[in-house]
């Protein structure tokens, strides 16, 4: 958009931490471009501060008291030289204090001259960025040139932010910082992960001890409902009845908050291969962020010893019970992979679990389930992080499924085992880390 003749407005929004304000850095021209990062204050005072980052491209633009919004960009936009790009970050903060902003800002949008200036608003509360500019009766919708969704980053590309020497390693630590490139800066700075661990999250002064508060407060209404459904979810409650009858409250109520969690992609929906997410029966729900899940399961449940400094304590017991925690991750990553592993001649569809009755009536699990594009082979799969061999037994396993499979019926069937550690059986292929993460960088 910013090599562009003509004008453009651009909207960049997503949790915190992964990388907007990064990204702004890195391809604004610095040459011709003003950036300003909005806070809490009062509008009189924020006005004032972006006509002093205006008036270092232009000068005497700062020696004028603005008396609103609209005589600030009014003359932004006609006296800005062509090719100028006005970057706003944390928008959301600036329309706090001032909610006339956004309907000011989509009149100068629709009467700037065709002079090659170029606007571009980012911030965190995907809420408040959501219904400026995507909801139909918002003053901004339909005026963005480009609409940038910043999420966390796929797994393959952990071990190129981490200097971590085998791919074993980056799924653990993918396991604990999920995809968020700012917790993988600030991981990256120590010697190896118990390390990084104790330091960034086990101190009640830790930059990430109370992350998921900040991320909630940024997009939910009632955070402590919120953050009470994550830890329910987190630590083994699944089921939307489950997590209503744990918060004695009715299923109902949770409805428009576990939807929330969704939309801001901190909860994941799951339902059994081939079903549809209508079957609200079969439907379970998992927290989708690795370092949630790792928080929520780990941190907040410690949190009364963390704050006795016991945090030493506390993270000798994380090291020792890591291993669940990671292999329900792996289990995820097997999952995601599927679509791009080269695998048995086909091209997959995305995987995902299977849980019922099999053919013998009783109930089965089935870790990864996956159809060719196709639709005439199936690969059934299971996923296991553990320390020692256990491979020969999975496939024996695998194979007694694959017999009770119900919906492998006149497709071609094809098994596959993702493990820690590479291993060799009969007529069943298997996947490494080293391979779910060469799949995952894209």
């Amino acid at each position: 958009m910013l090599s562009r003749r003509e004008g453009g407005f651009a909207v960049l929004y997503g949790r915190r931490r992964c990388g907007k304000s990064r990204l702004l850095q890195e391809v604004l021209p610095p040459d011709r471009s003003i950036y300003y990062v909005g806070d809490d204050r009062e509008s009189t005072i924020q006005r004032a501060s972006l006509a002093a980052e205006i008036g270092r491209r232009q000068p005497g633009f700062d020696d004028v008291r603005y008396p609103d919004w609209d005589a600030l960009l009014s003359r932004f936009f006609r006296e800005a030289p062509p090719g100028s790009v006005l970057a706003i970050d944390e928008f959301p903060a600036l329309v706090n204090a001032a909610p006339d902003l956004a309907s000011v800002l989509q009149k100068r949008l629709d009467a700037r001259p065709s002079r090659g200036v170029h606007v571009i608003v980012a911030g965190s509360s995907q809420r408040l960025m959501q219904g400026l500019v995507l909801d139909r009766t918002a003053p901004l919708f339909g005026r963005a040139t480009a609409i940038v969704p910043v999420g966390p980053l796929p797994a393959g590309w952990i071990q190129k932010a981490l200097p971590l020497p085998t791919a074993e390693a980056a799924v653990e630590a993918y396991a604990v910082w999920g995809g968020v490139p700012r917790y993988w800066e600030l991981a990256a700075d120590y010697r190896n992960l118990e390390e990084a661990v104790q330091a960034l999250v086990l101190s009640p002064v830790a930059v990430l001890y109370d992350e998921p508060s900040r991320l909630l407060v940024d997009d939910m209404r009632d955070t402590t409902q919120a953050a009470s459904i994550l830890s329910l979810v987190a630590r083994g409650s699944h089921r939307l009845s489950e997590i209503a009858g744990r918060l004695e409250k009715p299923a109902t109520a949770l409805v428009r908050p576990m939807q929330r969690l969704l939309e801001l992609g901190l909860v994941a929906r799951d339902v059994p291969f081939g079903s549809t997410l209508r079957d609200t029966k079969r439907t379970l729900y998992n927290v989708s962020d690795p370092f949630l899940r790792f928080w929520f399961r780990h941190v907040e449940p410690a949190r009364s010893r963390l704050a006795g400094r016991q945090g030493f304590a506390v993270a000798a017991g994380i090291t020792t019970s890591l291993g669940p925690h990671v292999g329900t991750v792996w289990e995820d990553l097997a999952r995601a992979s599927v679509a791009s592993l080269p695998a048995f001649g086909h091209q997959w569809r995305p995987g995902a679990r299977w849980w019922g009755p099999g053919l013998d009536r009783q109930p089965m699990e089935i870790d990864v389930v996956a159809e060719s594009e196709d639709r005439k082979a199936v690969l059934l799969g299971e996923a296991r992080w553990a320390t020692q061999d256990t491979s020969a037994s999975l496939a024996a396993d695998l194979r007694r499924k694959a017999k009770l499979f119900p919906l492998a019926a006149g497709r071609e069937v094809h098994l596959g085992m993702w493990l820690a550690h590479p291993a060799r059986v009969r007529d069943v292929h298997t996947f490494t880390p080293r391979d779910v993460l060469r799949a995952l960088r894209n």
